[in-house]
Parts: C-alpha cells; sequence; structure tokens
C-alpha cells in the first residue's frame, strides 16, 4: 500500500502537469459547435491519462523516495504561490543591482558558502534554484552531507547567507520542512 500511494501522487502531478501544459489546446474552432465549451479535447484527456500512467510507473520510487507526504497538502501548494512574490522581487532588485554593478565596474566575484540549514532535499532543492535564478547569483555545488551550497556571487560581502537567501530561507521552510 506505501508504494500505492507514491504511485498515485505521482500519477496525479503528472496529470495535473500535462493538463495545465496543455490547457485550451483542444477547444473546437468552430463557432456555433456545443463542445466550445470544453477546454480539452476527449483525445488530449486520455494522452494524459496514458503519459501519466507511464510516468508514474516509472518515476514514482524517484519522486516519492520517502514515506512523506506533506506535499500534498494544498496549504503548502499555496504558500509555494505567495512565495513566488517575494521570489520576484528579488529577482527585480538583483537586476537592477547587477546592471548597476555592469555599469560602474564594481564587480568583485568569487564563490561562497553557505549554510541555509534547510534539512529537506526539497527545500535545499527550492533554495539553490531560487538562487540561481536571481542575477549575479549562480549555485555551483550543494553538499548533501551538511546541507551547504556554494555560490558563485557577483560581489563579495560579509553574511552571505543572509545577503543571498535570507528571506528564502524563512519562505521555504514554511512549505518544504
Amino acid at each position: 500500500m506505501k508504494r500505492g500511494k507514491a504511485f498515485v501522487s505521482t500519477f496525479l502531478l503528472a496529470l495535473f502537469t500535462y493538463l495545465v501544459l496543455t490547457l485550451a489546446a483542444g477547444q473546437s474552432m468552430a463557432q456555433d459547435a456545443p463542445w466550445d465549451h470544453i477546454i480539452w479535447s476527449f483525445e488530449e484527456i486520455i494522452i494524459g491519462i496514458s503519459v501519466s500512467l507511464i510516468v508514474a510507473a516509472l518515476t514514482d520510487h524517484i519522486l516519492c523516495r520517502k514515506e512523506d507526504y506533506r506535499m500534498l497538502n494544498p496549504v503548502r501548494w499555496l504558500i509555494i504561490l505567495v512565495y513566488s512574490v517575494p521570489l520576484f522581487i528579488e529577482m527585480a532588485k538583483a537586476n537592477i543591482d547587477v546592471a548597476y554593478r555592469v555599469i560602474t565596474g564594481k564587480i568583485e566575484p568569487g564563490i561562497v558558502k553557505i549554510e541555509p540549514d534547510l534539512k529537506t532535499d526539497l527545500g535545499i532543492t527550492i533554495l539553490a534554484n531560487s538562487i540561481t535564478l536571481t542575477p549575479g547569483t549562480l549555485t555551483v555545488e550543494v553538499d548533501d552531507e551538511k546541507s551547504e551550497l556554494y555560490i558563485h556571487w557577483i560581489k563579495m560581502d560579509d553574511k552571505p547567507t543572509e545577503r543571498i537567501a535570507g528571506s528564502f530561507v524563512r519562505w521555504i521552510r514554511r512549505f518544504a520542512e
């Protein structure tokens, strides 16, 4: 039964992703067709279910390595959506900062180690990706055993953990820990 939860969870995630990516692709082009209100065609739904079954059969042991299904909680998904707001704000601020540094030539690149104190693989992965999405920083290495990240930073500074990942870590703890 344990693997059944992993299979169903992976299947639903794959199907949801497929349906979002094919949203409105099956709308009829005819003006007076009675099925104009249908978003997906019957064939797309069948293909989505088939592909999702194959994906779940091949990857349920990868996506659900532990018996921890806390990410199935809808509240955590809402927090992820809210997290996108501070992520985009930090990305905008970093874009302005990088533009300023390029124009003025005030660049002091280097690699720093940060210790975000996150306990889950999901949290560390989301943090590493968030840092990489932010201009001026690039995650170059992740130490799985110590939960440390090595970041290439455009401007070396003191307190790298707080400056690079401070607000990200607080948000990620809310939904990934």
